[in-house]
């Protein structure tokens, strides 16, 4: 079995990871259903952790959640999504054209698209490993628990049997354009940035070209543009009429040896009702590029940052942190017992937390039958900048047994304005 990760370059500056492992049959883990079901609280939304939904390879650590989206303006004309990739490194919603249920699919519900010069505007998002989704915006109304969010633009990842499944040249490499490949229908993008490139790819700038193209009925026809703002995927929670400044994720402890699966909760606004308290949580304001520094033992980075869509602690390289990589699951970090450490995370406002973590044997805990692990690490150095960047990225297993928050740009709680993190 070999692993892939995904880089999503769409906060200003930062490296955005989610890693699957991927492979034929003989190397998958079991598997089981992803989704996280209703929930009886307005803000809150049920969460699970498990192997997702390839029938190729078995996601370690994924978190999934059901979206609901409609056509603007009907109540008939929608359908419920499972098995959708939360991220917190990431904002905006992707769908695959043909994800659904109960006969009903999001191609099928009639979603208008979005325009640029009179024709389709259309997202190109590029990963660290050289694949990419590729697909026409169109605006949603989504509705997330109790909360909802009108006339959202998000992506459509387009599909084989769809019009111009092939993108244009400039967004290029491996496309994963499939439940099977993606591993999930779609990724719920919940970072603290209300759009998903914002000024970098709005009109005026050039500075982030590749992400938006003009699009006829062909490939051939597709232009490079810029986006304006209000045209850009969206992050839904910084649209909906209440707990709209932000989220708390909770999810729970897990034992050192791991567990097949996982239930959480996400629940939207941040200060706003008696179940979203920031309380006492060390608050960790972010650099001007989306980043904070961590220190580990002698090794400081500038490039350090949290999010959920990324399946393991993914930090520095072998000779900073000393230990050895894996043997089978190579990029995985196999010291020969359990690590316990600490890390001291710094924000842009000077103040300093330290962070106690474990990190075990990768080889070890993935060639077990569990998919979720709260001490899994490995290397995280970005090989395509030069000189190589070390960079650390706090995954999913930062999150267990623990409530971490994300309060969004433009949005604050008391006085204290976003955008930041909190745990």
């Amino acid at each position: 079995m070999t692993w892939r990760r995904f880089a999503v370059a769409l906060l200003p500056g930062a490296l955005l990871l989610f890693a699957a492992a991927c492979g034929g049959s003989s190397g998958s883990k079991n598997t089981t259903s992803g989704g996280g079901g209703g929930s009886t609280v307005v803000n809150q939304l049920a969460v699970s952790v498990n192997s997702g939904i390839s029938t190729q390879f078995s996601y370690t650590n994924g978190i999934f959640v059901s979206v609901t989206v409609c056509q603007p303006g009907s109540t008939a004309n929608c359908v419920t999504v499972p098995n959708v990739l939360l991220d917190t490194g990431s904002t905006g919603l992707r769908l695959l054209s043909g994800a659904g249920s109960n006969g009903k699919t999001v191609s099928s519900i009639g979603l208008t698209n979005v325009t640029s010069s009179g024709k389709t505007l259309t997202n190109c998002v590029q990963y660290l490993d050289g694949s990419f989704n590729w697909g026409p915006v169109a605006t949603a109304n989504i509705q997330l628990a109790g909360e909802a969010a009108s006339s959202v633009p998000i992506q459509i990842i387009t599909e084989p049997s769809d019009t111009f499944p092939v993108a244009p040249s400039g967004c290029g490499g491996t496309v994963i354009n499939t439940a099977d490949l993606l591993g999930a229908n779609g990724i719920l993008g919940l970072s603290f940035y209300q759009q998903d490139c914002g000024s970098a790819c709005a009109p005026g700038t050039t500075s982030n070209a590749g992400s938006y193209y003009s699009c006829g009925t062909t490939t051939a026809s597709c232009t490079v543009t810029t986006a304006a703002l209000s045209q850009q995927l969206q992050n839904p929670i910084g649209m909906f009429s209440g707990d709209n400044n932000g989220l708390m994720l909770t999810l729970p402890s897990v034992a050192s040896a791991g567990a097949v699966s996982a239930s959480g909760t996400l629940t939207f606004g941040v200060g706003t009702q008696s179940d979203n308290a920031l309380g006492s949580a060390f608050v960790l304001v972010p650099d001007g590029y989306g980043n904070f520094s961590t220190t580990f033992k002698t090794t400081t980075t500038n490039y350090a940052f949290i999010d959920s869509g990324s399946s393991a602690l993914f930090f520095l390289d072998n000779a900073s942190t000393g230990f050895p990589d894996c043997t089978t699951y190579t990029g995985f970090y196999c010291p020969s017992s359990t690590e316990s450490l600490t890390a001291a995370n710094k924000g842009a406002s000077g103040t300093t937390s330290t962070v106690s973590f474990s990190v075990a044997n990768g080889d070890k805990l993935l060639n077990s039958s569990n998919d979720v692990f709260s001490d899994l690490a490995g290397t995280g150095v970005d090989s395509t900048s030069n000189p190589p960047l070390d960079y650390f990225d706090w995954g999913l297993p930062f999150f267990f047994g623990r409530n971490v928050f994300v309060v969004l740009e433009g949005k604050s709680v008391g006085s204290q304005a976003g955008p930041y993190w909190a745990y």
